[in-house]
């Protein structure tokens, strides 16, 4: 599937980032201002990119992405990673700009240490592209909308403006999450973490962080914190979704990225399934992407799936508030 593709309709169109991560596992002890031993992992990476091949491997289809990448060997390797991964491309190349990367440093227990965003082509580029017709239209006729904080406010208002069908949002950072409260109103769920939500809303209380999301206009947000539970907000109802114990971390790179794609696909499937219910197929994403190196699992089907979403459980957050209070 290529950018010539002229179908209409696409159960989800994503807008945003599609990059290289370079991921480095330090071996051992990690010592702050010296050099480390470790490696170095390339992988294909980047939040809309990311949530969309996990969304696909759980069945939703037909996708598409728009974002904007440099004419360079990274930028050739995006290429053919999203036609691989099913996904059509309505991305723009500029052959004078680099392609946009993520490099992170994570500690021996797969932790991230630190992080290097390089991504000024999102910021300039793709608010032009937004304009072009075929694109604007793309939007319009898609089923469902994905957009991440990766774009700047002009484009995410963009999108706003022509996207005819729900949007879902990807926070990406704390520094970039404030972007996606000027749409607000008009997204349907927000994925965020526990950072990028106090970084939203001053808040570190589960309750409070939920109120303060509410009160900036999102009606529907996720919000993971590692290992612990998910908390999820779905208008009035206020939940929490408990994972079992992870079976092995080896690096939590784009963990959060497959909790959205997998909950956005369990949503799409059945319009009546409750935001919880549909966030605990993405805590089973999310783990079986913890066992592997990079951002995406071989597969999301089959008993070990399965089994992790049914060990996961939904519970009001009022009740466990109540209980550990007692």
């Amino acid at each position: 599937m290529n950018g010539e593709d002229d179908r209409k309709g696409w159960a989800l169109l994503g807008v945003g980032g599609a990059h290289m991560d370079r991921i480095g596992h330090v071996s051992g002890v990690f010592h702050a201002g010296a050099s480390n031993p470790g490696r170095l992992v390339t992988s294909v990476g980047g939040g809309a990119l990311n949530a969309l091949r996990n969304a696909v491997l759980r069945g939703t289809g037909p996708a598409a992405l728009i974002s904007a990448r440099g004419g360079d060997h990274d930028g050739a390797i995006l290429a053919e990673t999203i036609e691989n991964a099913g996904i059509a491309d309505l991305s723009a190349v500029f052959l004078d700009r680099r392609t946009a990367s993520y490099t992170a440093i994570l500690s021996g227990d797969g932790e991230q240490i630190a992080g290097l965003a390089d991504m000024a082509i999102y910021e300039t580029a793709l608010p032009r592209q937004l304009r072009r017709k075929a694109l604007r239209e793309a939007l319009s006729n898609a089923c469902a909308n994905l957009v991440d904080a990766n774009l700047p406010e002009t484009a995410l208002r963009a999108v706003a403006e022509r996207a005819a069908g729900p949007i879902f949002a990807i926070a990406i950072s704390p520094a970039k999450a404030p972007r996606l409260t000027a749409i607000a109103s008009r997204i349907h769920t927000v994925f965020m973490n526990r950072r990028e939500a106090k970084a939203l809303t001053g808040r570190d209380d589960a309750r409070q962080c939920l109120d303060g999301l509410a009160a900036l206009g999102f009606s529907r947000a996720v919000i993971t914190d590692g290992s612990h539970a998910v908390l999820v907000l779905d208008g009035e109802a206020c939940q929490a979704v408990i994972p079992p114990s992870a079976a092995k971390v080896a690096d939590v790179t784009g963990a959060g990225d497959a909790l959205a794609g997998a909950t956005l696909a369990a949503l799409s499937k059945d319009n009546n399934t409750g935001l919880a219910d549909a966030v605990r197929s993405g805590v089973a994403a999310a783990q079986l992407t913890l066992r592997v190196e990079g951002p995406i699992a071989p597969t999301l089907t089959g008993a070990e799936f399965d089994a992790i979403r049914a060990a996961t459980t939904v519970r009001e957050l009022e009740t466990l508030e109540k209980e550990a209070n007692a």
